[in-house]
């Protein structure tokens, strides 16, 4: 997002309440990518103890836009996207790492991979994602 760094980033997730609900936080943004981490903890898991889906597609969600907005702007909405679950996500913490595929001057098309930390500190791909983020440049407010 042009004139943002990562602080000014998480100074905008920490401005969405749901992201502030499920602790959210951005541990890397920049050059058409950014990086979204939430510990898991008992509320945030399903009946099985998995971090519930829900979760993984608000991560891959707020990922995929938070990157599209390093290449469109700060006044970005998400289009749409898609998401594959690939396996239980289990572990300490998820990680939601988006990169942006292509941008036009109104949107961007960009995936996220999406990874558990486990207690030995491996990651494990649990789903991916791809999305388009439209440019809302003529909105009064910034959505991420």
């Amino acid at each position: 997002m042009t004139g943002l760094d990562l602080r000014m980033a998480q100074k905008v997730l920490d401005s969405q309440p749901f992201s502030a609900l499920v602790g959210a936080r951005i541990t890397a943004f920049g050059d058409g990518a950014a990086t979204l981490e939430i510990d898991s903890r008992e509320n945030l898991r399903q009946q099985n103890g998995f971090l519930h889906g829900g979760v993984l597609a608000y991560a891959a969600d707020n990922a995929l836009t938070f990157a599209a907005g390093t290449t469109l702007g700060p006044a970005v909405l998400t289009g749409g996207f898609s998401i594959q679950y690939l396996r239980p996500a289990i572990g300490t913490t998820l990680v939601a790492r988006a990169e942006v595929v292509h941008t036009g001057r109104r949107q961007a098309v960009a995936r996220c991979d999406l990874s558990v930390v486990g207690e030995d500190r491996t990651e494990t791909l649990c789903a991916v994602a791809q999305g388009t983020v439209l440019s809302a440049a003529s909105s009064s407010r910034s959505s991420a």
